[in-house]
C-alpha cells in the first residue's frame, strides 16, 4: 500500500514536470520552435484541428518556421488561426507554404517572459507540494486505521519528501535553462 502511494505520487509529480516542459516549449524565446504552434487550432471543415495534423512544420533557419499544408485549400484557414492566436506573428504565404518569421525579442519583452516562466515554475512547485501533502495525508490515514505501523509511516513520508525534493530540483533546472534561453540574444 505504501509503495502504491509513493508510486502514484511520483507519477503525478512527473506529469506536473511534463506539463511544465510543454508550457515552456510553447513560450516564444526568440527562436523558431514547432512547439509554438501546438496550441493553435485551425477551423478545418468545421472542426478545430491542431496545425500539426494539417501540415508539416519545419525550422529551416533559427528564426523561421515553415508550415507546409498537406491540403493546399487549408492555407487560408491556417493563416487565419495563426493571426487569431496570441503568438503576435504575421504569417506570409506563397500559395504553397506559410512562413513565420520569428522577430527578435526586446529586452523588456525578455524580462516579461522571464517573469511568466518564474510564475509557471512556482505554480509547478506548488502542484508538486500539494501532491506531497495528499500522499502524506493518505499515509497518516493508513497509520491511523492501523493498516501500517508508525515506523513504516515515517519511512513513507521520508520517501515522499525525497521524491518531492527531486522534482522541485527538476523544476529549478528547467527554470534556469528556460531563463538562459530567453535572455540569450
Amino acid at each position: 500500500m505504501l509503495n502504491d502511494i509513493i508510486a502514484d505520487s511520483e507519477d503525478r509529480m512527473k506529469k506536473t514536470i511534463d506539463h511544465l516542459t510543454g508550457d515552456f516549449a510553447a513560450l516564444r524565446a526568440g527562436r523558431a520552435n514547432p512547439a509554438l504552434l501546438e496550441k493553435v487550432m485551425v477551423n478545418y471543415y468545421g472542426e478545430p484541428t491542431p496545425i500539426n495534423q494539417l501540415a508539416n512544420i519545419s525550422v529551416p533557419e533559427a528564426r523561421l518556421l515553415v508550415i507546409q499544408p498537406w491540403d493546399k485549400s487549408s492555407i487560408a484557414e491556417i493563416e487565419k488561426a495563426i493571426m487569431k492566436s496570441d503568438l503576435g506573428i504575421t504569417p506570409t504565404n506563397d500559395g504553397n507554404v506559410i512562413r513565420l518569421a520569428i522577430p527578435m525579442l526586446t529586452e523588456e519583452r525578455r524580462k516579461d517572459l522571464v517573469k511568466v516562466v518564474k510564475k509557471r515554475a512556482e505554480e509547478a512547485k506548488v502542484a508538486i507540494r500539494n501532491i506531497r501533502r495528499d500522499a502524506n495525508d493518505l499515509i497518516k490515514a493508513a497509520e491511523k486505521d492501523k493498516m501500517i505501523p508508525e515506523d513504516e509511516s515515517k519511512k513513507g513520508m521520508d520517501s515522499i519528501q525525497k521524491v518531492t525534493d527531486k522534482f522541485i530540483k527538476d523544476v529549478d533546472v528547467l527554470l534556469q535553462a528556460k531563463e538562459k534561453d530567453i535572455m540569450e540574444v
